[in-house]
């Protein structure tokens, strides 16, 4: 009974291949006691196939339904080529930062399938480099379990804010009318633009609720941020303590700023190690802003891309999203130690040649 099942399974589910629910089919017919040249009829396939298949599946049972493994030409790439292609991809050529698969394949007299190959079974990908960047502060850990903390144990009677600047959001116009997105149809846009000039937009991101408290401004100087932070100060009334989170930029730690925050003793300032505002999660939401709004945007005028801003905060915080942190502090900071292990040994090997 199981086998039948599985048997009907398979020439009923979208997730079979054709060949499976064929071989299911004509298992399934034999067992009603039809012969294989009625089934091969019926089935529009050879009444050799009915037959191979119900000897495996005699002999077998399911596991024989599998499709047979096929002998194929054994390869012929010589393996002093095979080890050129796999070895000299860490050594581009002179002239050049990389390897592409038509200068190996031309540099090493094999086809460019075969490079491509090779460089795919052996996880080999020159064509792609990721970015990073070690942060060099001596305070880096305790600064790290600082906000770590905050996201993980958030202080109960108090408001935990991810605040940051985006300067420059340039207000582009595009130098004709788009296309709009169509069945069969990708939306275009021009590749040129009119500038318009920029605006900054200063955010803080309630780390509990996901909502953002705004304001823009024309420049960025500390002038403008302790506006918003007095901004702040109004939306959340009474004593309750306002935590900061925020980089090392220049204007947060303002002589200026310093003594609003000395008047102001409830706000307690908490900051990313440097060269480390990946930890500050405003980033990410800054992300969806930009790819969401002002990036595929068209805008006439900065106070056009400051109203497409604003539609756009307006609706986050009738839906916040919440990003929330859940990587393991020890895990990053393993990680931070095998890249500076291996960051270490690339210099060493650098000076001595």
């Amino acid at each position: 009974m199981e086998q039948k099942a599985e048997l009907l399974r398979r020439t009923q589910t979208p997730t079979s291949t054709l060949q499976e629910a064929l071989r299911a089919r004509i298992i399934l017919r034999a067992a009603e006691g039809a012969d294989n040249a009625a089934i091969a009829v019926e089935l529009g396939t050879s009444r050799v196939t009915v037959g191979l298949w119900r000897s495996r599946f005699l002999d077998l049972g399911l596991p024989g339904l599998k499709s047979l493994k096929r002998p194929g030409r054994p390869r012929s790439l010589p393996l002093e080529k095979v080890r050129r292609v796999i070895t000299e991809v860490v050594r581009p050529p002179v002239g050049r930062a990389r390897w592409s698969r038509r200068s190996m394949a031309k540099a090493v007299g094999i086809s460019v399938g075969s490079v491509h190959r090779l460089w795919k079974e052996n996880d080999l990908k020159p064509h792609l480099t990721r970015s990073f960047k070690l942060s060099n502060d001596p305070e880096f850990e305790r600064k790290f379990w600082d906000v770590i903390g905050l996201y993980l144990r958030p202080p109960t009677q108090a408001v935990v804010l991810c605040c940051d600047e985006k300067s420059q959001c340039q207000a582009l116009e595009r130098s004709q009318p788009a296309l709009p997105l169509g069945q069969g149809h990708i939306r275009t846009q021009t590749h040129d633009y009119y500038r318009h000039g920029t605006i900054t937009l200063f955010a803080a991101m309630n780390y509990l609720s996901g909502k953002v408290l705004q304001l823009q401004r024309s420049r960025h100087r500390h002038q403008e941020w302790i506006q918003f932070l007095e901004r702040i100060d109004a939306e959340y009334p009474g004593q309750i303590a306002i935590h900061l989170i925020l980089d090392n930029y220049a204007t947060h730690k303002h002589p200026t700023v310093k003594r609003w925050l000395a008047r102001h003793p409830r706000f307690h300032v908490h900051f990313t190690p440097t060269s480390a505002s990946w930890m500050n999660l405003v980033e990410r939401f800054f992300r969806d802003l930009s790819q969401n709004c002002i990036l595929p945007g068209s805008f006439s005028s900065v106070r056009d891309l400051a109203e497409a801003i604003t539609r756009y905060l307006d609706q986050w915080n009738l839906s916040p999203t919440q990003y929330q942190w859940k990587a393991e502090g020890k895990v990053i900071l393993e990680r931070i130690a095998r890249a500076r292990e291996a960051l270490a040994r690339e210099i060493a090997v650098s000076k001595s040649i």
